[in-house]
């Protein structure tokens, strides 16, 4: 069975930091492409980063103050968030997504999310 279980979360004050971290299980973790997304209240889930076998991305919010990292071997990848600001406050998901091209196949699996609040 396909299990993706963030944690991590929690309050933070303004400044702060917090390290997010998705246990995977149930695929093989190192071939897939590995995701953070966020989603505020009133707003959609949007990608904050990507972890792929060769690159990982960031949205403009979250540069040069937020890490995507992953442990092929421990099945586990994480977020590490500095500089926190209130506009972070979310609920954080793990996304994991691969596709086979021969035959052509589509995989995306997501987890519970986990709540970060970011207030003084």
């Amino acid at each position: 069975q396909v299990q993706l279980v963030e944690s991590g979360g929690g309050f933070v004050q303004p400044g702060g930091s917090l390290r997010l971290s998705c246990a995977a299980s149930g695929f093989t973790f190192s071939t897939y492409v590995m995701s953070w997304y966020r989603q505020a209240p009133g707003k959609e889930r949007e990608l904050v980063a990507t972890s792929a076998p060769g690159s990982t991305n960031y949205a403009e919010s979250v540069k040069g103050r937020f890490t995507i990292s992953r442990d092929n071997a421990g099945n586990t990848v994480f977020l590490q968030m500095n500089g926190l600001k209130p506009e972070d406050t979310a609920v954080y998901y793990c996304n994991a997504r691969k596709v086979l091209t021969w035959p052509r196949v589509e995989y995306s699996y997501w987890g519970q999310g986990t709540q970060v609040t970011v207030s003084s």
